[in-house]
């Protein structure tokens, strides 16, 4: 069998942060854990693409916005409340999200933060189920919390291209492969 074909049969496994089973350590393996799944990853970088579109304040209580959220989500996993549909939920984000990017689509700040909050609920619970499972929960905790906001800062960062001449076509080019690749997610969870 083609190598190329062997590994888009696998490519799922590798792309969702949340479906290894095995999480046993502190820190570090809370650190990584939403930066070793692509579903986590394009939903943080549009959080933060998001808010420098719609610029001061919404550029820093978005990113902040997130984390508290995803930390409630994930303490309801964590104590064991079931939360229906996490995987499309998690989709969900990466479609809608980037759909917000692509089209610049600017929203009251109420309303952006709670649509982020709704998707910050999907991604900590699924952090949150894993948490029982780590040596140090707290540790864990601290180390998925803070590498969610590298990410969300990644997506600000790239989002200050905007100030130059072409700069937002860029961005709303990440928007549409952030929407087209939660589409591939949405896919697999629809599975």
């Amino acid at each position: 069998m083609n190598r190329k074909i062997i590994l888009f049969l696998f490519l799922p496994i590798f792309l969702f942060g949340h479906t290894r089973g095995d999480i046993t350590g502190g820190f570090i393996s809370g650190f990584l854990h939403p930066i070793s799944g692509f579903d986590h990853i394009i939903a943080m970088i549009a959080v933060g693409l998001w808010g420098a579109i719609l610029k001061k304040p919404s550029i820093w209580v978005l990113p902040i916005t997130f984390p508290i959220i995803m930390a409630m989500g994930g303490a309801i996993g964590a104590i064991g409340i079931e939360i229906p549909f996490i995987e499309i939920g998690i989709a969900l984000s990466g479609i809608v999200l980037g759909v917000m990017v692509a089209l610049e689509v600017k929203l009251p700040l109420f309303f952006a933060m709670v649509l982020v909050g709704i998707f910050a609920i999907f991604h900590g619970f699924a952090h949150g189920v894993e948490l029982p499972k780590a040596l140090n929960p707290i540790a864990y905790s601290a180390g998925f919390v803070i590498s969610t906001g590298i990410l969300h800062l990644i997506g600000i960062l790239i989002g200050l291209v905007d100030r130059y001449k072409k700069g937002i076509y860029f961005i709303r080019a990440l928007g549409v492969l952030i929407t087209l690749i939660g589409t591939y997610f949405l896919y697999f969870a629809l599975k």
